[in-house]
């Protein structure tokens, strides 16, 4: 879809190259940039390796800076990573790409954003997931400690995705445009539930306030007999109904959001889901249309026959490395080609 679109990409970690990697699984033809002997982990990480070449530049040196000012002036977007104010010291800045380009879109991914207090903060994404309200709303450890998250999901969803719609959006207007993606503008955006309740009741969202932060039995995770664990996502009566009757416990599919009930109601549903292990609840209720699924772990995630129907991994080839298979793009139509 993107087959016609040239990208230039600075960035080796993060959201940065998130966005390439979605840009190039859609078409795009990605130049990734590096400096001579510089870090590589995006061929493993980032799915390199297909459909990106690679080019060692060094952008601190005279003719490593004319270099891609004559690569930006053909090029449609160009994707940097560094801190507020780098690009410009090293005299790569989209003023002066913009003269050479005047359509070029570039994007430049932070973590905070090119303004504001925190604009030349170092951060990870476990601190955007903190600053944007995600760490303080998520499950909490034995000690009350909010948990760590499952997955770089400031950099991918926040960051990766918010940037590859935001250099979207400026492709299909025509016109070259600057944009400031901030990975916690994204999760903020992420968060917006709980900040717009908030901001119309004056209410303070956090772990157990509603449905999707634990406070009801309808909505959690639960352990079975041989260690393994369910997720429970009946939010809708009908769902929970279902789920109820499956399990025999019909009584309570009436008490489903009743606040007085929830602590015996999740005590009913941990004994019972303790009582069998994890792929005989499987089994027996996966056509129960309940909204029940199990907890993988990432051996069984590459195992199954789901995301294998789908065709979720492909293999790559680079040029030194050989061949590897690695999670391949997110495609609407399932198998890829």
């Amino acid at each position: 879809m993107l087959d016609g679109i040239s990208v230039l990409d600075l960035s080796v970690f993060g959201p940065g190259a998130r966005c390439a990697r979605a840009l190039a699984d859609y078409g795009a033809h990605v130049v990734k940039l590096g400096a001579p002997g510089g870090p590589q982990p995006e061929f493993y990480a980032y799915g390199g390796g297909r459909g990106m070449t690679r080019i060692e530049l060094d952008l601190k040196a005279e003719e490593g800076k004319q270099e891609f000012l004559r690569l930006a002036a053909e090029f449609d977007v160009v994707i940097e990573s560094f801190r507020p104010g780098v690009v410009d010291r090293l005299g790569i800045g989209y003023e002066t790409v913009r003269a050479l380009n005047e359509r070029i879109v570039y994007c430049s991914t932070t973590g905070y954003g090119q303004s504001g207090p925190r604009s030349q903060w170092a951060g990870h994404d476990i601190d955007y997931l903190a600053v944007g309200g995600f760490l303080h709303c998520s499950g909490r450890d034995a000690d009350g400690v909010p948990a760590l998250p499952g997955a770089t999901v400031a950099d991918v969803a926040a960051g990766g995705m918010h940037a590859a719609m935001s250099i979207l959006a400026a492709l299909v207007s025509g016109e070259g445009a600057y944009l400031d993606v901030a990975v916690a503008d994204g999760v903020l955006w992420m968060q917006s539930l709980y900040v717009d309740e908030y901001l119309a009741t004056g209410v303070v969202p956090g772990p157990g306030h509603n449905v999707l932060t634990g406070r009801y039995a309808c909505y959690g995770v639960y352990r079975c007999r041989d260690g393994g664990a369910v997720a429970v996502g009946a939010i809708e009566p009908q769902f929970f109904a279902n789920l109820c009757r499956a399990l025999g416990l019909d009584e309570w599919a009436t008490k489903q959001y009743e606040d007085a009930a929830q602590p015996e109601l999740r005590a009913r549903l941990s004994a019972t889901l303790a009582a069998r292990d994890r792929d005989e609840w499987v089994a027996e209720l996966a056509a129960a249309d309940c909204c029940f699924a199990p907890v993988l772990t990432i051996q069984e995630v590459v195992d199954d026959d789901q995301f294998a129907a789908r065709g979720a991994f492909v293999t790559a080839a680079h040029p030194d490395r050989g061949e590897f298979v690695q999670v391949g793009p997110v495609l609407a139509g399932g198998v890829h080609e």
